[in-house]
């Protein structure tokens, strides 16, 4: 069931800003922001099925019957929201909500499908709404989210500990002839069978000269001694999402693959000792840079160094070239420098942790060192 004094303070957040921006109401659509609004784990899937209409001194939350006994059970009987599934259109409910509220200045998420909005447009005029013409932000619920309550940085917690886990296990998998396929189901399958009710995303398992692409997908090469493995996953658990990586090597390295993880390593320990409340995230990419350029590798890393984690895999803030902002105090981010040498390997170390007044806490304890896998 969900926590209902951490939603409350959510709902307390939003009105907080409501006033502040003079919003008589507001229209949230986007299931990420409705699953941290409500609480409702495990409800949401990919379908944009749910509308949650909030003023300041009421909550109502629309769904349909493949949802309705799944949020009665979720949020319980107290629940201060108004829940119904009525078959009318979203458009025509929200309508229903401003002319039953007497709402004027009425806010929608920028990440709202246009069909919706121009619908919702119709129907006010249809129903003669005196609404002013809906206002359209993209942070109504999405820069409250930045900052994780205790609930949702236990919930990181205990993502990271099965992606933890996870490590060990297929460390001790791991061998020659094993295809990159392979090793990405047996992660996965240890994960979903140890704690984790989701994976966070499709698991990377780069070998060898795959490796050089930050981004690739498993295949069916045969990992082989000498080569490095990247490896980035992470175990979702009750809608909240780990992501690290680590890279390990099979059998011994060579002088210039011990060199490279070196370098990458350092570049995330300086880039984790730097981070503290209010940095922008531009400064720390550029740390990131600063560090592999002076080592030589400067045109290797091209990526940007992290990005918020949480109902999301990708959400704010981030650590990149374009995003001059501050960072602050509670959010949770990643930590993940990394060099790609084509035709040779690639190297990445990447933590996700909480930004305290203390500085950045990494969630994992798995180790920095580089693992060599026995061979």
């Amino acid at each position: 069931m969900a926590d209902a004094k951490a939603c409350a303070g959510r709902v307390a957040r939003l009105r907080e800003m409501m006033a502040e921006r003079g919003y008589d109401a507001v229209i949230l659509r986007n299931n990420p922001d409705l699953r941290w609004l409500t609480g409702a784990e495990r409800t949401f899937d990919d379908e944009t099925a749910h509308t949650a209409f909030v003023t300041a001194d009421g909550q109502w939350l629309h769904t349909d019957s493949r949802y309705y006994n799944t949020f009665v059970e979720r949020l319980g009987e107290d629940t201060p929201w108004k829940m119904d599934m009525d078959i009318v259109s979203p458009a025509w409910w929200a309508a229903q909500r401003v002319l039953e509220t007497k709402s004027r200045v009425v806010a929608v998420e920028d990440s709202m499908d246009l069909a919706f909005f121009d619908a919702f447009r119709s129907e006010c005029n249809k129903a003669s709404v005196d609404c002013l013409n809906p206002r359209m932000h993209d942070d109504i619920a999405e820069r409250l989210r930045v900052v994780k309550d205790e609930e949702e940085l236990a919930l990181l917690r205990r993502a990271q500990e099965i992606t933890d886990d996870a490590y060990d296990h297929i460390c001790e998998y791991i061998k020659p002839g094993l295809t990159e396929q392979q090793i990405r189901v047996e992660l996965e399958t240890y994960m979903l069978t140890h704690g984790a009710d989701a994976i966070s995303f499709d698991s990377i398992i780069a070998s060898g000269p795959n490796g050089a692409n930050p981004h690739a997908q498993p295949g069916d090469r045969k990992v082989q001694k000498g080569d490095m493995i990247v490896m980035d996953y992470g175990a979702g658990y009750h809608d909240y999402h780990a992501d690290m990586t680590r890279t390990v090597v099979i059998g011994e390295p060579s002088e210039e693959q011990r060199k490279v993880y070196d370098v990458v390593r350092l570049a995330n320990e300086t880039c984790a000792a730097a981070i503290k409340p209010g940095i922008h995230g531009k400064e720390i990419q550029d740390l990131a840079v600063k560090v592999i350029s002076d080592a030589g590798y400067g045109d290797y890393f091209k990526h940007g160094l992290g990005h918020g984690v949480g109902l999301q895999i990708h959400e704010r803030p981030n650590f990149s070239r374009g995003y001059d902002k501050p960072c602050p105090l509670g959010s949770v981010v990643t930590d993940e420098p990394g060099i790609y040498l084509p035709g040779k390997f690639g190297i990445r170390v990447e933590d996700t942790g909480v930004i305290t007044e203390d500085g950045y806490k990494p969630f994992g304890r798995s180790s920095h060192d580089l693992r060599v896998i026995d061979c």
